[in-house]
């Protein structure tokens, strides 16, 4: 099954254009985890406490972090061992019901993902990073005591054991944020609109890496897709090109480097944050994939512009309704589910 998957993955991978080699050799007693498909396992979930039945090894009383439902039938177990020697057993489960989408999305949003805020979304909410400073600065002083350590001796297995810990402890804390992020989006809203970002190709561009692997972008998306799925929330990924540069609201592309935060089309004079635009961008595309509102249209229409545009500086556009003319009624429709 592994040999399978890794040959899957690398003729992905090779379609995409990557030059790929073939599978090297990883011994046995190199894997951290291993699999029972169908059959091999049981779980007794009957006598108060759960126990965890593995054919050929032995009944292992485990601690469920959440209970499993009644309606699912556990497809597969596969048993995990972490850097810092403890043992994970994760359940892969079928026949829950998917709750039905509703047909005409009520509550709409487009997210907006970065560095300096995690999201923005175009309801005008910023969510910030998790601050992890401390738990890297730990983790520094940790990987330098191991280099001091010699290879293979007690005490660096002991210092070893510290800086997994230190990872783990990261990871937790990330993916905590991560889960009540996207759970937060898929409860609250009908239709959530993020970029398909292409996050492998952006970890192999030279700068700002670090900040772009740390902020978890791929692992976000993929927990607030199932989560949609989840709630019966419309789910839906756009194309990300452009999404900074082009106005929300007449549509003109202008190019801004990255330190430039504020938004200011020359062509019709709309200001706002560069963030809270691509975020209405977003959703204005999410709305032309699922084919809600009219994209055709171009005839002039009277548009509530968003609440939280930037009125505070000279030639500011405040939140008024204007007259755009020609501008599709797609942007009525995001502009009116942004300022609700």
């Amino acid at each position: 099954m592994r040999i399978e998957d890794s040959i899957k993955a690398l003729s992905e991978l090779k379609k995409k254009g990557y030059n790929v080699g073939s599978l090297n050799w990883q011994a046995p007693q190199d894997f951290r985890s291993f699999t029972y498909v169908q059959s091999g396992f049981e779980l007794d979930r009957k006598s108060g406490q759960t126990v965890l039945s593995l054919s050929k090894l032995s009944d292992i009383q485990i601690v469920q972090h959440r209970e499993i439902p009644d309606d699912v039938t556990v497809k597969e177990v596969t048993i995990k061992k972490e850097p810092t020697g403890e043992w994970y057993a994760c359940f892969a489960v079928e026949g829950k019901d998917t709750p039905e989408k509703p047909e005409q999305p009520d509550r709409c949003v487009g997210i907006d993902v970065g560095i300096l805020k995690y999201t923005h979304d175009t309801d005008g909410v910023a969510v910030e990073n998790p601050d992890l400073s401390a738990e890297r600065e730990r983790l520094e002083r940790e990987q330098r005591k191991l280099s001091r350590k010699q290879h293979g001796s007690n005490n660096w297995d002991k210092q070893r054991l510290r800086v997994a810990e230190c990872h783990q402890k990261i990871k937790r804390k990330r993916h905590d944020f991560l889960h009540k992020l996207s759970n937060y989006y898929a409860t609250e809203y009908d239709l959530v609109a993020v970029e398909d970002l292409d996050v492998k190709g952006m970890l192999e561009s030279p700068s700002n890496s670090r900040n772009t692997a740390s902020a978890a972008w791929d692992t976000f998306t993929s927990l607030l897709e199932y989560k949609c799925e989840r709630e019966g929330t419309h789910f839906v990924e756009v194309e990300p090109k452009d999404t900074t540069k082009e106005c929300a609201s007449c549509g003109v592309k202008t190019d801004k480097p990255l330190w430039v935060r504020e938004h200011s089309c020359p062509a019709c004079g709309f200001k706002m944050d560069r963030d809270a635009n691509a975020a209405i961008n977003i959703l204005s595309r999410g709305f032309e994939q699922l084919g809600v509102g009219d994209a055709e249209a171009t005839t002039p229409v009277e548009t509530a512009l968003p609440l939280f545009t930037s009125s505070g500086s000279s030639g500011g556009v405040d939140g008024k309704r204007v007259i755009e003319a020609g501008s599709p009624t797609l942007k009525e429709r995001t502009a009116v589910a942004v300022s609700e």
